[in-house]
């Protein structure tokens, strides 16, 4: 006779150990009491055990039959169920795992830097919130931060009851994105928090991957002189470089140790915040970001999940004058990766920024924004709008340029005043002067913005909001700003730029 085992504690004893020293009947923390499950798809159930193990999985009125492999793996494929729960999920192997309380819903990624890994306790109305944070059939994962450079298969974590007392460590702007999908579809949601502050783009993808791939060997070509330090004979600064090493910089250590655990759970997709870290080197994010996203839709294999992330918001100082800007340039990439990749959206948020905080308080206008995405297009909220307006082409006439938008909504219209704000032209010297502007047509629907300025007689390129902290205030009537944009492709301040 086999004695049930509390699953957690379990789980908890293989934590961070290779797969060639696993024993007995394991899985990693992703699959923990209070899970949710994805609805509607079938669920990849894996873990590990002794070689030529029977391993028995059941949920429901389902059972699923394997063996452990040579490899000391296993992995069944659970069919697809509808919403709903609590169910119990049993795995029987050399030891018995239980799991109650479990869930079917949706289930989101959380991941990014400090901006996504921003508490409740610190957003806007954090008492308030977490006071009415009592949600049952939300559940909320958080995974620790760890970095290495060697791959790991589990974590230190539990998925939890949302409640005001679990809230308020938990990502605010996960936190809102799942609430609102609850409150909308009225299903179980399951909200996975991976966010790491100060994380670079690189640090979230496979080592193998991002050093074959060969677009990247300069910042390959850097690190592997760093690994170099720390082994150097007399080197005087070891501790600090084991530091760089085992951060959130470097290649794949936030992959191997963040990610990796809970690749191949089921999913319906990713909110993503991130980017300040590799703003000095936004023309590289044009690759790199879209990379990234690829890699880990390939490794989950579960196709073209859903991916949808914050562009930057404004920050830093107001400038008076037009000038090249790291921060624009990242937002542009980010933009760019819509056209790059399938089922990719950017929720818009150059009007929620503050000048003086790089972390912007108001989460849930943030979330509100990525939750449209969300429902949008994969909930079948047709009518919801969602996305913001964005730069489609310009014609140039009489000293001034006029500006065709698409995805404008109901229409453009000004945020505060009438007066259009933000715009920048230039002639063919590339010297950008503020300009005036005006929405042109009649009535709601209109998609034109006419641009000029005394300074500059033939305007051949038009920007708006291309600055760290823009002044702008173009926006749809559905409240949705528009995308800080630039017609011309001439040489910005971080081309050339492939090194941290």
């Amino acid at each position: 006779m086999r004695i049930p085992i509390t699953a957690n504690v379990l789980t908890a004893t293989f934590l961070l150990i290779a797969s060639t020293a696993f024993a007995h009947t394991g899985v990693p923390q992703c699959f923990t009491s209070n899970m949710v499950l994805q609805r509607n798809q079938a669920n990849r159930v894996f873990g590990w055990g002794d070689a030529g193990d029977n391993i028995t999985v059941s949920i429901a009125n389902q059972t699923k039959k394997t063996k452990v492999g040579d490899d000391g793996r296993w992995e069944v494929s659970l069919d697809a169920m509808e919403a709903g729960g609590p169910f119990r999920l049993v795995i029987a192997g050399h030891d018995r795992l239980e799991f109650d309380n479990v869930m079917v819903g949706e289930v989101w990624i959380c991941s990014g830097q400090s901006n996504m890994a921003w508490p409740v306790s610190r957003a806007n109305d954090a008492k308030l919130e977490s006071m009415t944070a009592d949600f049952p059939n939300i559940r909320l994962l958080s995974v620790p931060q760890v970095g290495t450079d060697q791959p790991q298969d589990n974590f230190n974590g539990e998925w939890k009851v949302c409640t005001p007392q679990t809230v308020s460590d938990f990502s605010a702007v996960g936190y809102f994105f799942g609430r609102q999908l609850h409150q909308t579809l009225d299903v179980p949601i399951g909200l996975i928090d991976n966010a790491w502050g100060g994380s670079a783009c690189e640090a979230w993808i496979n080592r193998e991957t991002f050093t074959k791939d060969g677009r990247f060997d300069k910042l390959n070509d850097q690190w592997k002189k760093i690994e170099a330090d720390a082994q150097a004979d007399g080197a005087t600064n070891v501790a600090q470089v084991k530091r760089q090493l085992s951060g959130n910089q470097r290649p794949a250590n936030i992959y191997n140790g963040v990610l990796r655990p809970t690749i191949g759970y089921g999913i319906r997709g990713v909110i993503w915040y991130q980017g300040e870290s590799n703003a000095s080197r936004a023309h590289q994010y044009r690759d790199l970001f879209p990379f990234m996203i690829q890699t880990w839709r390939d490794e989950w294999q579960q196709g073209d999940f859903p991916f949808y992330w914050v562009q930057l918001a404004d920050f830093k100082q107001e400038t008076n004058q037009p000038t090249n800007s790291d921060w624009a340039e990242l937002r542009e990439a980010q933009t760019m990766t819509m056209s790059k990749l399938p089922n990719a959206g950017e929720a818009v948020i150059i009007d929620l920024g503050e000048a003086n905080d790089i972390h912007p308080t108001n989460k849930q206008d943030v979330a509100k924004r990525l939750a449209r995405w969300a429902l949008a297009r994969d909930y079948g909220f047709n009518g919801l709008a969602y996305r913001s307006p964005i730069y489609k082409s310009i014609e140039k006439a009489d000293g001034s340029i006029v500006v065709t938008f698409e995805h404008v909504g109901s229409g453009l219209d000004t945020l505060d005043v009438n007066e259009v704000r933000g715009f920048a032209v230039a002639g063919e010297d590339q010297q950008f002067h503020n300009a005036k502007a005006e929405i042109v047509g009649k009535g709601r629907g209109r998609t034109q913005v006419k641009v000029w300025s005394e300074s500059v007689s033939s305007p051949v390129a038009v920007r708006y909001a291309w600055a760290d902290n823009p002044v702008c205030n173009l926006r749809s009537f559905d409240g949705l700003p528009v995308t800080p944009f630039r017609s011309d492709n001439w040489d910005g301040g971080t081309v050339g730029r492939r090194t941290r």
